[in-house]
């Protein structure tokens, strides 16, 4: 087994492994099966673990590894409340949930409607319950996380009010297919590129919406599920210079995720990517 290879995450001087750990595929499993896939993690050297308060039960799942590995991870998690008092409130209760004095970063969690960010970035907003966490050593970084199609820009226009320290967002070759998207994200990336902001992707295996109610996985949409099919969606992804990727909402899947990260050589052809979108029937999982 190849441990993951790590890079600088942004300006906060941690070199997090270029895939970090996507916590909402704890959101529904045992403590055995969590602490399982934490096994898994540290065999591949994973050392970032990306979590939010939304994701079920996930840092109550994350909360007993942290006495013994604390140091062992770069510790992310989110906030989607917009207001002072609700995500002082929300920061806090994550602190209790993971069993820690702080986390490496605290998220605003998919602030991509622009009333949400009116009220998230204005007084009284959510943006001044982070930055008052991390006067008080709470939390170290400050990001900002979005889905959808208007993630990108968005992204650019909270970099344009306040120094975020990390973005999230979605990339996966179907959707960069789309050129008003592509061109939003492109612009993201060279933003962050110039100022060391940490660009953080996920969705990077999206097969496409759930065709059917039959879901055999966790994730809200449908995975890719051979592994040289994942092989090629990740490494696609990974081919972008200084870019992490996020892993999977499911932890069955996850051992296929970390396996292509594992042994990245190089990015792969527009040619197999194609043949591979033909193939699965690959379709963006956002519209418009």
């Amino acid at each position: 087994m190849k441990m993951i290879r790590q890079q600088p995450f942004g300006n906060t001087g941690h070199m997090s492994t270029v895939t970090l750990f996507g916590a909402a595929s704890l959101g529904k499993v045992t403590q055995a099966e969590a602490d399982a896939t934490l096994d898994l993690l540290l065999e591949y050297g994973v050392n970032h673990i990306d979590t939010a308060a939304s994701y079920g039960d996930a840092e109550l799942r994350i909360g007993p590894w942290m006495p013994k590995h604390r140091k062992d991870f770069f510790l992310a998690t989110k906030t989607g409340e917009r207001t002072y008092a609700a995500g002082k409130e929300q920061i806090h209760r994550s602190l209790e949930r993971l069993q820690v004095d702080s986390v490496d970063l605290i998220q605003l969690h998919n602030l991509v409607h622009p009333d949400d960010w009116d009220v998230a970035m204005g007084p009284d907003g959510v943006l001044e319950a982070a930055v008052e966490a991390r006067q008080q050593g709470l939390v170290r970084f400050i990001g900002v996380t979005g889905h959808g199609l208007a993630a990108p820009a968005m992204h650019r226009r909270s970099l344009e009010r306040f120094e975020f320290d990390s973005v999230l967002f979605p990339v996966n070759y179907p959707m960069m297919q789309n050129e008003r998207y592509a061109a939003d994200a492109n612009a993201l990336i060279s933003l962050c590129e110039e100022r060391n902001v940490a660009v953080q992707t996920i969705k990077s295996i999206t097969r496409g919406p759930w065709a059917t109610t039959e879901r055999m996985r966790s994730t809200w949409y449908q995975p890719l599920e051979e592994q040289d099919d994942i092989d090629l969606a990740v490494h696609w992804v990974l081919g972008r210079p200084g870019i992490f990727l996020n892993t999977v909402g499911d932890i069955h899947v996850l051992p296929r995720v970390l396996s292509a990260a594992s042994h990245y050589e190089e990015r792969p052809s527009s040619e197999a990517m194609s043949r591979l979108v033909a193939e699965e029937h690959m379709t963006p999982l956002f519209g418009g």
